[in-house]
């Protein structure tokens, strides 16, 4: 457990420095499936530190960019989606994140199977 919470903050904080650098959120993808390539973490465990690493790298550039405009657009696009609120749309989007992280980072611990044998 300890592990898994110090991989997804590793990702978390690896994903803000390039975001500063890149644009667009590839790193979601990326940074999940090298990290758990390069490491011995196993299918479900994979899974999990990839979904939290980059649901709350998410949940962190999303808040950055809407706080400040007092949620103007996220409430827009949540109206166009047919959600309640501005806070169900961030939700959809966390969550979808989170799927992309978790998905490629147990793509990387497959990977890693595949290339140690």
């Amino acid at each position: 457990m300890k592990q898994t919470f110090i991989v997804s903050i590793i990702i978390v904080v690896l994903g803000l420095i390039f975001s500063l650098f890149m644009s667009g959120m590839w790193m979601a993808v990326v940074l999940p499936l090298v990290i758990m390539i390069s490491m011995q973490i196993t299918g479900r465990r994979a899974f999990g530190t990839g979904f939290l690493g980059v649901a709350l790298l998410w949940l962190v550039l999303i808040l950055i960019k809407d706080v400040p405009n007092h949620h103007i657009l996220s409430s827009r696009m949540a109206g166009l989606l047919g959600l309640p609120n501005s806070a169900m749309f961030i939700l959809v989007n966390v969550l979808l994140g989170g799927l992309l992280g978790g998905l490629s980072g147990w793509s990387g611990a497959v990977l890693n199977k595949a290339f140690r044998k």
